[in-house]
């Protein structure tokens, strides 16, 4: 039989965890391993919103996220961003730049954190551990999110009726009932559906397995 990846309107495969949280976790990650390569300061610079200490130069960037001041802009695409790595890991998608390669599969990737975490599909490496239930995943982004199925906690709320999701992915999905938007398609016929779950269910008409 057949078997396909499914892709959004992005273009881009779908990923099974919430791609949100996970590119805020590998951004943050790819931003300390920069810092980590730097000569080290002491901390002596306390947040007054958090408590959180840094260095000289850290505390500025982390204040920012209390602020929201995003002063790094992207000139293909005016996206901001709050420290200068950020914007220079965001920039590799316009440019294609996948400069680090794994030597398992020779996949490529645009940042060593992204092949950090791919490289733990070949070992099975899960190092976040749940604190309430023990459950591990290779990312902290995905356990961000689990945490959230004991929490309650539903950060992502619909602006249009107010209806609140525990992962961004769910809250976009849920958006297009109110605009009609159906990105996935049926490359099969002409079908298409709002969410990667139902074309996946229709795909099997055709014979097609995911």
């Amino acid at each position: 039989r057949e078997r396909r990846d499914y892709r959004g309107s992005s273009g881009e495969p779908q990923q099974p965890h919430d791609a949100d949280e996970a590119e805020k976790s590998l951004s943050r990650s790819e931003h300390l391993n920069k810092h980590q390569q730097r000569p080290t300061g002491k901390r002596t610079h306390c947040c007054s919103d958090c408590g959180k200490r840094f260095t000289s130069s850290g505390i500025t960037i982390h204040q920012r996220i209390h602020t929201g001041e995003k002063p790094f802009s992207c000139d293909q695409c005016g996206k901001s961003f709050t420290s200068s790595d950020y914007l220079t890991v965001h920039q590799r998608i316009h440019t294609g730049e996948k400069s680090y390669s794994c030597d398992q599969c020779r996949k490529s990737f645009t940042t060593s954190s992204i092949l950090t975490v791919h490289q733990r599909r070949h070992t099975g490496e899960k190092p976040y551990s749940c604190g309430q239930c023990g459950k591990s995943f290779g990312q902290s982004g995905e356990l961000t999110v689990h945490q959230r199925t004991h929490t309650g906690e539903k950060p992502y709320s619909c602006g249009k009726c107010g209806k609140s999701f525990g992962q961004s992915g769910h809250l976009t999905q849920h958006k297009r009932t109110h605009t009609g938007e159906k990105p996935y398609s049926c490359g099969q016929c002409d079908k298409r559906y709002s969410d990667k779950r139902s074309l996946i269910k229709h795909q099997k008409i055709h014979g097609v397995v995911s």
